[in-house]
């Protein structure tokens, strides 16, 4: 019986995480088709699928934040990517995560969702430009990272207090959460 139990989370939790997928790549695909205003920053997208990773941190595993990047960034690529906007999404996408999750080390009374969200918003931008410097071979398109930084900023800002919502008014999140953050130690068997 105990086996089923376990069994039973296992499955939950993969269905948990291929719903996230599902979201982030229906997310991206959506975000493709807004043309950004901003003539200035080509190619420059909000990062609205970020929202997906923010809940997944609060909510799953390490390894399991790190699957669910990896098959949301393949299928947003299949589902009508090129190589290039793969690999552009790839670098930003863990650069960010790897910052956010950095910076969530610091504790809730340290920064909140909303920091770590601006954070990871101004790392995807600085990961998106580093690989287009390897691909063009020039530093120069650094130059952009001044006006993406606000971009990344106020589209973090927005995605955390989004995220702050979805945490505070959706019931299975915050639990997910809940639990999720408990020390293991402390948990009553």
């Amino acid at each position: 019986m105990n086996n089923s139990f376990g069994q039973s989370n296992k499955t939950h939790r993969n269905i948990y995480i291929a719903l996230l997928v599902a979201q982030g790549v229906i997310i991206g695909i959506l975000e493709r088709m807004i043309p950004f205003p901003f003539a200035f920053a080509p190619g420059a997208k909000l990062g609205l699928a970020n929202l997906i990773t923010i809940v997944a941190i609060f909510t799953l595993s390490f390894r399991d934040v790190i699957t669910l990047t990896w098959l949301r960034l393949i299928l947003t690529a299949l589902l009508g990517g090129t190589m290039s906007t793969f690999l552009y999404s790839f670098g930003g996408a863990f650069l960010s995560l790897f910052s956010m999750l950095l910076v969530k080390l610091l504790g809730p009374k340290r920064v909140s969702i909303i920091g770590i969200s601006a954070t990871g918003g101004v790392m995807h931008n600085v990961g998106q430009l580093l690989v287009a410097s390897l691909i063009a071979q020039t530093w120069t398109v650094m130059l952009y990272l001044p006006a993406m930084s606000i971009i990344g900023i106020a589209a973090g800002i927005a995605l955390g207090i989004a995220a702050n919502y979805l945490f505070t008014h959706v019931t299975i999140l915050s639990y997910l959460r809940f639990k999720r953050t408990k020390h293991p130690s402390k948990t009553k068997e």
